[in-house]
C-alpha cells in the first residue's frame, strides 16, 4: 500500500502530473506502441523536467515500487511499462538544440527520431537514427541504434558524446569520456539498466538529401536476390546502405497498382554519397533480376525516416525475434525461402540490416554492443491491427526464428528482443557482460532499474 500522505507530498513536488487507475485518461496514458502489451501501472508520472524525474526515482525507491521508464514506448517487449508500479513518462521532455558550428545536437529523453530529424535537417545534418520516425530516441540509442546510416556513420552509440542521467539514488550526473567514463561506456548499448537518461548529446553528419527507396523482386527470385545481395552490400561503398526484406507491397500510392498487396522480396536503400554518382552506384541494382520495381529517387533524409510511420501506426499487435548474423549461408537462405513467403499478415516482415562499414571499426570491447564482427542484424516481425491474429503472428515469428537461429552468431540486438531470459541477454553481450555487471553494481546495486533487458548486479 502506498502511503497516502507521501503520495500527496510527491504529487505536490511535481511540475508534471500523476495519472492513476480511475482517471479519465488512464487507459490512454498506459498504452504503448505494441498493443499486445497490456500493463496496468499504479502510477504514471508525466514528467515535465529533470526535477520531476529525480523526484519520481526517489519516490519509487522509497516506496519499493517497480519502476519503468517510457520514452517513445516502441519497445516490442513492453519494457517501457509495468503492472502495479510507477511509470516515468518522458514524453514531456522534448527539447532539442542544434549546435551547427560544433556539429552536435542536444536531445531530451522524451524525443522521437522524427523530432530530431526535423530539427537537424534544417541545418543540413543528421545523426544515425533507426528507420521509423516515431521511435523514441532513448530506447533506440541505449540498445545500440542501427538504421539507414549505419554503414556510413556507425550506430547511434558511436555518435553519442555524453548523456545526462538520473541515477538510482536520485542524483543527476553527466556521463562522457571525461566524466563517469564507466557509466558512459555502459550506456552505449547496455540499455536502461543504469538510470534515466534525460538528455543525449550526439555528433551530427552533413547528410541532407539522400537517394533512397525500395527495389522489389518477385518471391520466385528471392534465393537469387539474397545470394547476390550478401556479396553486393558488403562490397558496396559505405555511403550505400540497404536492408533486405520480405514484405507485402502496401496498397497505397506511389506503388504501382499491379504490385499493391503482392508479396515480394526487396531492398530498401539509402545512398548518402555524391548525387552525381548515384546512377553508377545503383546501376547493378537496377539491372539485377530484373526487378519488378526500382523506386529510388532523391529525397530529404527525414522523408525516408518517416516513410514507414503510416504503415506501422501505434496500436498494432507486434511479436518479434532477432539474431546477429555473420554469414548469410546457403543453408540459412534455404530457411528464409521456406518461411519468408509465408508472412501471415500484410504488415509482417523480415529484415536483414547491414551492420558492417563504420559499425565494424570500433572494437567489441569499446562499447557493450559486442557483435562488431557481425555483418547483419536480423529481425522477424509478426504485425497485425487485429488482436485475433496475435497467436498466428507469434507462431510464424517463433517458427521462422527457430529454423534460422542455428545459422546465427548467437546473440541479438537487444532492442529487438522480447522477454527471452537471462541466457539470451548474456549471449547478446558476450565478453562485455561481466563489465556491465560491475557497472550495474556500482550505479544501481539494488536493481531499481530492472524493467529492461536486465543486467543483474549480483
Amino acid at each position: 500500500m502506498l502511503n497516502p500522505d507521501r503520495l500527496t507530498q510527491f504529487s505536490a513536488s511535481l511540475r508534471g502530473r500523476i495519472v492513476q487507475p480511475g482517471d479519465a485518461d488512464y487507459d490512454a496514458s498506459r498504452r504503448v506502441y505494441n498493443a499486445m502489451i497490456d500493463r496496468r501501472p499504479r502510477l504514471i508520472v508525466h514528467c515535465r523536467d529533470v526535477a520531476d524525474v529525480m523526484h519520481s526515482v526517489d519516490f519509487a525507491r522509497e516506496q519499493s515500487l517497480l519502476l519503468a521508464v517510457r520514452g517513445g514506448g516502441h519497445n516490442g517487449g513492453g519494457l517501457g511499462t509495468c503492472d502495479d508500479g510507477l511509470v516515468i513518462d518522458l514524453s514531456g521532455l522534448n527539447g532539442i538544440r542544434v549546435d551547427a558550428a560544433a556539429r552536435t545536437v542536444r536531445v531530451e529523453g522524451g524525443c522521437t527520431w522524427a523530432d530530431v530529424d526535423h530539427a537537424t535537417h534544417a541545418f543540413g545534418m543528421a545523426t544515425p537514427s533507426g528507420i521509423i520516425g516515431t521511435t523514441g530516441v532513448g530506447g533506440l540509442t541505449l540498445g545500440g541504434g542501427l538504421g539507414h546510416l549505419t554503414r556510413r556513420c556507425g550506430l547511434s552509440i558511436d555518435n553519442l558524446l555524453e548523456a545526462d542521467v538520473v541515477l538510482a539514488d536520485g542524483t543527476l550526473v553527466t556521463a562522457s569520456a571525461e566524466q563517469h567514463p564507466e557509466l558512459y561506456w555502459a550506456l552505449r548499448g547496455g540499455g536502461g539498466n543504469f538510470g534515466v537518461v534525460t538528455s543525449f548529446l550526439f555528433r551530427l553528419h552533413p547528410i541532407d538529401t539522400v537517394v533512397a527507396g525500395p527495389t522489389f523482386w518477385a518471391l520466385e527470385q528471392a534465393g537469387d536476390v539474397m545470394r547476390w545481395y550478401r556479396d553486393f552490400i558488403l562490397a558496396a561503398p559505405e555511403t550505400l546502405n540497404g536492408f533486405f526484406a520480405y514484405l507485402t507491397v502496401p496498397p497505397v500510392d506511389p506503388f504501382p497498382a499491379a504490385l499493391q498487396g503482392r508479396k515480394v522480396c526487396g531492398v530498401v536503400w539509402c545512398y548518402t554519397g555524391e548525387l552525381a554518382e548515384a546512377d553508377a552506384v545503383f546501376k547493378p541494382v537496377a539491372e539485377f533480376g530484373p526487378p519488378l520495381m526500382h523506386g529510388v529517387q532523391p529525397m530529404p533524409f527525414p522523408a525516408l525516416q518517416g516513410a514507414f510511420d503510416a504503415l506501422f501506426p501505434p496500436g498494432d499487435q507486434w511479436y518479434w525475434r532477432a539474431d546477429f548474423v555473420n554469414q548469410l549461408s546457403d543453408a540459412a537462405i534455404a530457411e528464409h525461402l521456406r518461411f519468408g513467403p509465408e508472412m501471415p499478415t500484410p504488415q509482417s516482415t523480415m529484415h536483414l540490416y547491414p551492420i558492417d562499414g563504420a559499425a565494424h571499426r570500433p572494437k567489441a570491447s569499446d562499447t557493450p554492443f559486442a557483435y562488431r564482427d557481425a555483418n547483419w542484424a536480423e529481425v522477424i516481425v509478426g504485425v497485425s491491427p487485429d488482436p485475433k491474429d496475435a497467436a498466428r503472428i507469434t507462431a510464424w515469428t517463433k517458427d521462422y526464428w527457430n529454423a534460422l537461429h542455428p545459422h546465427s552468431a548467437g546473440g541479438a540486438y537487444v532492442n529487438m528482443m522480447m522477454d527471452e531470459g537471462d541466457e539470451r541477454i548474456r549471449a547478446s553481450y558476450r565478453d562485455n557482460y561481466p563489465r556491465l555487471v560491475a557497472a550495474k553494481r556500482r550505479y544501481d546495486p539494488k536493481n531499481l532499474f530492472r524493467v529492461n533487458q536486465n543486467i543483474r548486479p549480483e
